[in-house]
């Protein structure tokens, strides 16, 4: 390759690079509220900042078929899901810190429990020393067939809703089969007055999307923390449903 052929190679790479919007740069903050602040080397960062497909793709289930707004989601999270029906509602929630924690070198931390045992099956047992990325996949999909929202809502720790921090979930486990949402952004006013956004897979496997808010079109995607019912478009939760990773 010759050196104009990179110099256009680079800017074509930086054009594609500048026009992929984040959860924060498509979603604006009411007037008066300021998104919180977080380090760059965080968790929360990292969901802040997911891409996000362009503005009119819908979101497509593992198989292709695609999956109509319909007052249900206002994006849809640019990350590749696979072509089988295991990157569900606690699988997205879960794919979402495996990524953070491979992709910001703390391979070690990527743990899960599983619903067989209860235990904690780390990637670095699973790796055997591959550590690459296609073997992280491999993992997760094992984590995906054996872990479920009843696995994640043991191993992940009461909050209390007073003080949710990105990357919170709301997580029942159900009976047949519960459902998880996870806390991808948060703002406050001067008043302390906070608000969220929550984003979802749900089944059959699908994409994770950015939910609109059915209960405050005009406040939607964000949703008010004094509400003491959280009305999604496909489940409700409460207050006490909220749980967090543990900052081990």
């Amino acid at each position: 390759m010759n050196h104009y052929s990179l110099i256009i190679l680079l800017f074509l790479s930086k054009s594609v690079f500048c026009q992929t919007e984040t959860i924060e740069t498509r979603f604006k903050v009411p007037e008066g509220f300021t998104r919180t602040k977080v380090k760059q080397s965080s968790f929360a960062y990292y969901l802040r900042n997911l891409p996000l497909k362009p503005a009119n793709e819908k979101v497509r289930y593992f198989d292709g078929r695609s999956k109509e707004k319909y007052g249900v989601y206002l994006a849809v999270v640019k990350m590749d899901i696979g072509k089988k029906d295991l990157q569900q509602c606690a699988d997205a929630v879960m794919r979402l810190r495996g990524e953070f924690l491979f992709h910001s070198n703390q391979k070690e931390k990527i743990h899960f429990n599983f619903l067989s045992d209860g235990k904690a099956h780390s990637f670095n047992q699973f790796a055997k020393g591959d550590l690459s990325y296609p073997n992280f996949r491999k993992y997760m999909e094992l984590v995906f067939e054996r872990a479920n929202t009843a696995s994640l809502f043991h191993e992940l720790k009461t909050v209390a809703i007073d003080k949710m921090e990105i990357g919170d979930v709301f997580i029942q486990k159900g009976n047949p089969y519960g459902h998880a949402v996870i806390v991808v952004d948060m703002a406050q006013n001067d008043k302390g007055k906070k608000i969220y956004v929550l984003a979802q897979s749900y089944m059959p496997a699908q994409e994770t999307q950015i939910l609109v808010n059915p209960s405050d079109g005009n406040l939607s995607p964000w949703y008010d923390l004094e509400y003491e019912t959280i009305i999604t478009p496909e489940w409700i939760f409460y207050p006490t449903d909220l749980k967090g990773f543990s900052n081990e």
